[in-house]
């Protein structure tokens, strides 16, 4: 009888493994504007279901009202979200050049660590936000994880692979929609009543009832995931986030082709409508995420020292698990019922106002209360948690 054993990673020729700044600013970043998308889903008239019912709201520059929201909305749409899922495989190839280091075998203990985010991706959804991120990522970190013990070509060969049939499978979805033609955008009040009066148990057992409708992003765009990762670990061995010429030129280009490329398609495929909704959020979107890369870079490239606004950032991105949960607790308690219900209070009177000002209210708290937090302790309160687990484990 054979057993396989973990395989000890092989060092790799890729740049310093010193904590890099731009990491943690480029969280904070993702992890912020991926709530300037979902802060629009707490505040919308059936909240979580409104995604899947077509009610979250659609572009519209009738007013200045809506064309302020419709603005914020295509510039955050898709794009952090890819940025944070680049990040995250970032990190992933952070640490498996520590096992490197170290000479530990990978996978190793990093299966656990997945296994963790998985069931704490799980707690999220059920008790939080139903479009939870963190169960997706925990999967294809599973699968890149052992595609890194694979050669570099190997690798190569995988992301686009990943690519292509994203793409074809969007390319279908999008020509399945524009036959389909415009539908008319329904509601049932039920699901309106339970996030606007229903309590917060029936609300967890509404997601637990309709778990596969609401899981459909993660499964629908999971080549995009394992594409998304492994670009992330590519671009970190290629020193993309490092404070030399050669990180600084990458970012440059990325900067070109990414907004050049990814934005125009984006603004181009959400003003056409409602057929287009996949090309904008799972094409465009993650090229613009690539041009956030390099803008953000080149910005901070050009700061002399970290003030209050970079600071606050990078301490939201080195606390990014627990101000991502944190976020939506927050939003929660505001937007539904169970809290304050100000979605329903303050419904189209004062919208989008009201949604803008939860958000950067909510995103203050975040920098100001992460910040406070690293000061007294080295780890946010959920990544305490998760390494006093893995350690005991």
């Amino acid at each position: 009888m054979t057993q396989t054993l973990p395989q000890t990673p092989r060092p790799h020729p890729g740049r310093s493994p010193g904590r890099l700044p731009l990491l943690d600013v480029l969280r904070g970043a993702a992890i912020l504007g991926t709530l300037m998308t979902n802060v629009w889903i707490f505040a919308s008239p059936g909240a979580e279901w409104s995604v899947l019912a077509g009610t979250s709201g659609t572009p519209s520059f009738a007013t200045f009202p809506d064309a302020v929201a419709t603005v914020l909305r295509l510039l955050a749409n898709g794009k952090f979200l890819a940025l944070l899922t680049v990040l995250f495989g970032v990190g992933l190839a952070i640490q498996y050049a520590s096992a490197a280091r170290r000479g530990e075998p990978w996978p190793g203990r990093y299966r656990w660590r997945a296994l963790f985010l998985f069931a704490e991706g799980t707690v999220h959804f059920l008790l939080v936000f139903a479009w939870d991120v963190l169960m997706g990522y925990a999967v294809t970190a599973l699968l890149v994880a052992w595609l890194l013990t694979r050669s570099e070509r190997a690798q190569n060969r995988v992301l686009w692979w990943a690519a292509g049939v994203h793409l074809a499978f969007m390319a279908v979805l999008t020509a399945a929609l524009a036959a389909a033609g415009e539908a008319e955008a329904t509601l049932a009040e039920e699901v309106r009543d339970l996030y606007a009066h229903g309590s917060y148990g029936e609300q967890i057992a509404f997601r637990w009832e309709n778990a596969l409708a609401l899981r459909l992003e993660p499964l629908m765009t999971f080549p995009l995931l394992v594409c998304l990762f492994l670009l992330g670990v590519r671009l970190f061995r290629a020193g993309a986030f490092g404070d030399d010429a050669t990180g600084r030129r990458i970012r440059a280009r990325l900067l070109v082709w990414g907004l050049g490329i990814g934005l125009p398609l984006s603004v181009g495929a959400s003003l056409v409508g409602s057929e287009l909704i996949l090309l904008d959020r799972y094409v465009g979107g993650p090229l613009t995420a690539l041009g956030y890369v390099g803008l953000i870079g080149v910005l901070v490239d050009r700061l002399k020292r970290f003030g209050p606004l970079t600071n606050g950032l990078s301490a939201v991105g080195r606390t990014a698990l627990s101000g991502y949960v944190l976020q939506n607790v927050l939003c929660m308690l505001v937007a539904y019922g169970i809290g304050l219900g100000l979605a329903e209070r303050l419904g189209d009177d004062w919208h989008p106002w009201w949604v803008i000002g939860l958000w950067v209210t909510v995103c203050a708290v975040l920098m100001v209360g992460s910040t406070w937090w690293l000061r007294r302790f080295t780890a946010g309160p959920l990544e305490s948690v998760q390494r006093w687990a893995l350690r005991r484990r």
